[in-house]
C-alpha cells in the first residue's frame, strides 16, 4: 500500500494532526528535535523563531503571518510584519514549518528532518491541518509528469473536508 493509498484509507501513522495525544510532551519533543537540529547544522534558533515555531506547534491548525505577528506581540516580541515574515522564512527554509497554499497561513511541520512530500488535510469547519506523508512521484501525476519528461521537484497536496472532531460534532 501506498502512501497516498494508506492516507485515504485513513490507515496512515504518519498523519498528525487530528488523533488526540499529549500535546504539552509534542509540542516539547518538537521543539527539543528543533533546538537539536539547529545546532548540530550550525543554524540560529533565534527566541522569535523558536517563539513563531512554539505557536505553530501549539495551535495544530495553519495560522496567517498577521496572526503570528498579533501573537509574537502579546508574547512581547516586535510587531512588525517583517519580524514575523523573516522568522516564517527561516523555518520554511529549513524544514520546520510548511505553507499552506490555499489558506496563505503555515503550520508547523509534522516530520521536520524528513524528506518528504507532505499532504495536508485542512477542516473546512475548525481550521486544524493534518499533515500525512504523500508520494505524487509514484502516482498518476508522477506517472503523467515521466511521460511529458517532466521532473518533479515539490508539489503541495491540500485537501478540505472535515475532521473527525467535527464529524462527530455535526453527527451528534
Amino acid at each position: 500500500m501506498t502512501s497516498d493509498e494508506e492516507a485515504a484509507t485513513g490507515k496512515n501513522p504518519a498523519a498528525l494532526g487530528f488523533e488526540r495525544h499529549d500535546h504539552d510532551r509534542c509540542v516539547a519533543q518538537a521543539l527539543a528535535a528543533a533546538e537539536a537540529r539547529c545546532a548540530e547544522a550550525g543554524l540560529r534558533l533565534t527566541p522569535v523563531r523558536r517563539k513563531v515555531l512554539e505557536l505553530l506547534l501549539q495551535e495544530h491548525r495553519a495560522l496567517g503571518a498577521y496572526a503570528i505577528l498579533d501573537l509574537l506581540r502579546d508574547a512581547g516580541f516586535g510587531s512588525q510584519p517583517p519580524v514575523a515574515y523573516r522568522a516564517l522564512d527561516f523555518l520554511v527554509e529549513h524544514g520546520f514549518v510548511h505553507k499552506i497554499e490555499r489558506l496563505n497561513a503555515f503550520v508547523a511541520c509534522a516530520h521536520p528532518g524528513a524528506a518528504h512530500a507532505p499532504a495536508f488535510m485542512i477542516c473546512r469547519l475548525c481550521q486544524t491541518v493534518a499533515e500525512a506523508q504523500s508520494s505524487p512521484a509514484r502516482g498518476a501525476l508522477g506517472a503523467a509528469a515521466r511521460a511529458a519528461g517532466f521532473q518533479i521537484e515539490k508539489t503541495v497536496v491540500e485537501a478540505e473536508g472535515v475532521c473527525p472532531a467535527c464529524a462527530e460534532k455535526a453527527g451528534a
